[in-house]
């Protein structure tokens, strides 16, 4: 059963590997957002036809990366402070529960994955990588999601991971984060579940999204940006 899943996921289709390069230089900054993501223009630049490309865009629209534009081409998403806020209103409470369930469940195997996903973190940190250090960051995260060991939890993860991806590699402190980090690697060693609480909800630093639901109202960018029809 989960081996022929795993045997199922080692092959890559074209249009995935072509997905992956583009998702990969939207999430580095390489594409910018707001740039042209033209079908013929792809395909020469990767050596590809337009067909695979044509299917890779729809997957990387499908991931909130991409936005569709008609005929044969489409933009690198643009993340207004409205989307960042939503993102990070749902990135909140399901990362509360990620870092508890994995400070409960954690196992050796998966701690130690963990482990060394914190020290690449950290060694890029030392040489002044600070893509390398944001990568890391990222893939700090999503490993503690694996260490969860909730099957839903990942799959409802897996429907954000690009755009909360994004989200997790705009920040500049590389230093401060590795460290947070550390504390949170250290409370769920130690299966401290009340301490990676604490921790984690310091660590995203946007306790007020949910704490005050007028936020929005005095937010200098977001006044009135929602408008009339978000009252639900």
């Amino acid at each position: 059963m989960g081996g022929s899943t795993h045997d199922s996921t080692d092959f890559e289709s074209e249009a995935d590997r072509v997905a992956s390069a583009i998702r990969d230089q939207i999430l580095d900054g390489t594409r910018s957002p707001g740039s042209k993501l033209v079908e013929r223009d792809l395909a020469d630049e990767l050596g590809v036809s337009r067909v695979p490309v044509r299917d890779a865009l729809k997957t990387l629209v499908g991931e909130g990366l991409v936005t569709p534009r008609p005929r044969t081409w489409a933009i690198v998403r643009e993340f207004s402070p409205a989307d960042v806020a939503d993102l990070n209103e749902v990135r909140s409470a399901l990362e509360v529960l990620t870092f508890r369930l994995a400070a409960n469940r954690r196992t050796r195997d998966g701690l130690a994955r963990l482990r060394e996903v914190l020290d690449t973190e950290h060694e890029a940190v030392r040489r002044n990588d600070a893509a390398l250090a944001r990568r890391a960051a990222a893939d700090f995260h999503e490993q503690v999601t694996m260490l969860a060991g909730n099957d839903l939890l990942h799959e409802i993860g897996g429907l954000l991971k690009s755009r909360i991806r994004w989200l997790l590699l705009q920040h500049e402190d590389v230093d401060g984060v590795a460290e947070e980090h550390q504390a949170l690697y250290d409370a769920i060693a130690e299966r401290d579940v009340a301490r990676v609480s604490t921790l984690i909800l310091a660590h995203m630093g946007n306790i007020r999204y949910l704490d005050d639901p007028t936020w929005r109202d005095d937010d200098p960018l977001l006044g009135g940006a929602v408008g009339v029809e978000s009252t639900g």
